[in-house]
Parts: C-alpha cells; sequence; structure tokens
C-alpha cells in the first residue's frame, strides 16, 4: 500500500519524481499522491559542487520522504559525470544552454531508472523552482520520455502557488535551505561569490 493507502498493484499509478531537493520536492511528493499516484523519489544530483552540498541536501530530502513514508532511491555522487557532460558548456549564464544539459543528464538517468523499475511515468521536482523554464524543462523530460517509451508527467508544480506550499513544507520540518541550484558554475555567477 501506498501513503494514500492505494495498492501498488496498479502499474499505471506509479511515478518516478526526480528530487533535486527537498525544499523542491515537498510540495511535487504532495500533489502527486492526491493526484493518486504512488510516487518514489529518485536522487541522482552529480551537478552539487561539493559532496558536502550534496550530502546536505540528501539528509535533507531523506527526512522530507520519511515525513511522507515516500520510498527514496539515491544514486551514488559523481561529479565528474556532470563536469563531462557540460564540457564547453562552462562560461553560459545561468539558465542557458548548460542547465538544458544539465537537465538532459539527470532527466536521462531518471528515464534509465524508471525504465529499470518498470515504472513508466516520470518527473522532475525542479519545475517548481522560480528560476527553472517549465517550457524548457517539459520540452527536454518529453524528448527523454520518447526516447525510452515512457511518459513524462509535464506537471507546473508552480501553479496554484506551489513554490508558496514547498517552501511551507520545508520550514514545517526545518529542513535544509539553500540558496542556488547546486553547481559550481552557477555559485560563481552569483554576486556574493565574486
Amino acid at each position: 500500500m501506498n501513503w494514500k493507502g492505494q495498492s501498488l498493484e496498479n502499474k499505471e499509478n506509479r511515478v518516478l519524481l526526480h528530487a533535486c531537493c527537498a525544499i523542491c520536492s515537498g510540495y511535487p511528493i504532495t500533489l502527486l499522491h492526491d493526484m493518486g499516484y504512488d510516487v518514489t523519489v529518485y536522487f541522482s544530483n552529480n551537478n552539487f559542487d561539493t559532496e558536502e552540498e550534496y550530502n546536505r541536501r540528501l539528509e535533507a530530502e531523506k527526512t522530507l520522504c520519511k515525513h511522507f513514508d515516500t520510498e527514496l532511491l539515491v544514486e551514488p555522487y559523481t561529479p565528474q559525470k556532470y563536469l563531462d557532460y557540460v564540457k564547453g558548456y562552462e562560461d553560459e549564464p545561468e539558465g542557458g544552454a548548460r542547465c538544458i544539459k544539465c537537465f538532459e543528464l539527470r532527466l536521462t538517468d531518471t528515464a534509465k531508472k524508471a525504465k529499470e523499475l518498470g515504472i513508466n511515468k516520470f518527473t522532475t521536482s525542479m519545475i517548481i523552482s522560480p528560476h527553472k523554464n517549465f517550457k524548457n524543462l517539459s520540452m527536454v523530460g518529453e524528448k527523454i520520455a520518447q526516447k525510452y517509451g515512457l511518459e513524462f508527467l509535464a506537471i507546473d508544480f508552480k501553479k496554484k502557488d506551489g513554490f508558496l506550499k514547498t517552501n511551507k513544507i520545508s520550514k514545517s520540518l526545518n529542513l535544509y535551505r539553500q540558496n542556488y541550484c547546486g553547481c559550481i558554475f552557477a555559485k560563481r555567477q552569483m554576486p556574493m561569490y565574486n
């Protein structure tokens, strides 16, 4: 049985939610549950600039998933994979082509994991961030879904005060709150780090 007491036998109910951080994934988990999905959270984030940052966000995600009684799958931290994937895009501005490459890498990993688990649908909590473009993320997700014979749930989690709701959840659980996407290139572009 899942969070809402629904049977896990129906594979059409299952969705793999890529989680970038606990702040962003709180509301998507609850919304997907309310929509009738059995949610498995997938933490695969090789883009984080340090292992310390990775571990802080992972611990917060563990707390969140425990609170919502939601399964969490974790990939090991292998930052070189990200650095190799975005090579040549290091100087792109935040929100530009480097971010698209980052979306591709993390959503491809998510699609592969979904396929491996026999889950037909996937999505990402990155969509909830006001700094991420819903249209761009959806296009990347849908292209990857088509390649793997899956469905990308293009749900704009920002709608209906989603970002406000997810922040309330993270504050109520006293979760770690970061102030940048996680990659070293975005961090370098922030005024406080220059």
